[in-house]
């Protein structure tokens, strides 16, 4: 009787990993029969664009913003701030957390690259004077309160500045007020200085609602790239913009 427990316990474990063996090469022989897809950068990017669309260009999700055309270093830089924690997102700090920089360029550089069609403007929602504070603010600041116009790092079209100022055509109002209130409440940092943080917080809850509102209204120009690098001289250092 001994004997045969014996026997059996021996058996089993033989019998067991000959059938995962038998599996593993019925899996591996069947797997080379499948077609292979190519390995390009399209196909890497399939985690990115379930959120920011298939080519970057956003989605009908407000807090989903275009990556599409945008500076890859400023592309680059974001990635590198989520995976560092200057920004949180969960869902994006996890996809980041074990990419190697070179990756994360080769990432950025795809999506500067794209050049999908610009969203139909929104209409505006609130009123013609809110609207005329924020079209105020973006384009000519408010020296009362020494805040810098946008378009005066962001560009006169709004598309940016190469290396690394984003252009801000294109983006959802929501998705404005909630990046400009996260650099106002510290809860998204860059490389300092962080000039964002500090423009940020010279704004009122209104003058936020206001350059959201009139920046979501306007329509890309014609050839929506960035202006070249040193094309302009921003008003202030920026750590993220080199001078």
């Amino acid at each position: 009787m001994e004997l045969r427990v014996s026997s059996r316990r021996i058996f089993r474990p033989l019998l067991a990993l000959l059938l995962i063996g038998g599996a593993g090469v019925y899996s591996a022989a069947q797997a080379q029969t499948q077609p292979q897809a190519p390995d390009t950068m399209e196909q890497r990017v399939q985690g990115c664009t379930a959120c920011h669309g298939s080519h970057g260009q956003g989605t009908d999700n407000d807090y989903f913003p275009r990556l599409a055309g945008k500076p890859a270093q400023y592309l680059y830089n974001q990635l590198e701030n989520f995976r560092a924690g200057r920004r949180k997102y969960p869902p994006m700090n996890y996809l980041v957390t074990y990419l190697s920089d070179d990756y994360l360029r080769q990432i950025a550089t795809y999506f500067s690259e794209q050049r999908p069609p610009y969203p139909t403007p929104a209409k505006p929602t609130v009123s013609n004077d809110v609207i005329a504070r924020g079209k105020q603010i973006v384009l000519n600041g408010d020296q009362s309160k020494n805040i810098p116009a946008c378009a005066a790092c962001h560009g006169k079209a709004l598309t940016g500045m190469e290396p690394a100022i984003p252009g801000l055509v294109g983006l959802h109002s929501d998705y404005i007020s909630a990046q400009l209130g996260a650099w106002r409440s510290g809860t998204r940092h860059a490389i300092a200085p962080d000039c964002m943080h500090d423009i940020a917080s010279r704004l009122t809850d209104a003058d936020v609602t206001a350059v959201a509102a009139w920046l979501s209204t306007q329509p890309a120009p014609a050839n929506p790239v960035p202006a070249p690098a040193r094309s302009m001289k921003t008003p202030l250092a920026c750590g993220s913009e080199p001078q």
